[in-house]
């Protein structure tokens, strides 16, 4: 499955560190923009969550720096679905130079479907899990 945009924006002056690049910060929160994209498209609307008494937790988070951002620079992200379990999904964001088409960063995360009443986790409603399937990109091949 082709990865699909799952955030667009721009870097800005403020974003960037003492040595004039995009701060890790902002990496990490413009990956976390990406995540609520990739959610709604599998059927995790804010209603939903909302409505269901349910959220999405992230439990381990991987990020891999490749090159670097500067004010001004108009950045993409691009995101897959790794792997769909029965509570949790794994999937993978790249961060590109929407100029160059240089890959900036990946980010792979690991989500939680969670019952916010209970703060444990829960098992995918099954319409959920059938649109996740559906999005799930294919095996690499060895």
């Amino acid at each position: 499955m082709e990865q699909e945009a799952t955030y667009r924006g721009t870097v800005y002056p403020w974003q960037c560190d003492h040595v004039g690049h995009m701060n890790i910060m902002w990496y990490v929160g413009k990956f976390d923009e990406a995540n609520w994209n990739l959610f709604a498209r599998l059927g995790l609307t804010p209603s939903y969550l909302r409505s269901s008494g349910r959220g999405m937790a992230a439990v381990q988070q991987n990020i891999t720096y490749k090159r670097e951002l500067l004010a001004g620079d108009i950045i993409e992200i691009r995101s897959v679905l790794l792997e769909v379990r029965e509570k949790s999904i794994r999937f993978r964001h790249e961060m590109t130079n929407a100029e160059t088409g240089e890959i900036a960063a990946t980010c792979e995360i690991t989500g939680v479907h969670m019952d916010r009443e209970l703060r444990k986790s829960a098992p995918f409603a099954a319409a959920i899990r059938e649109i996740a399937m559906k999005h799930l990109a294919e095996p690499a091949e060895a």
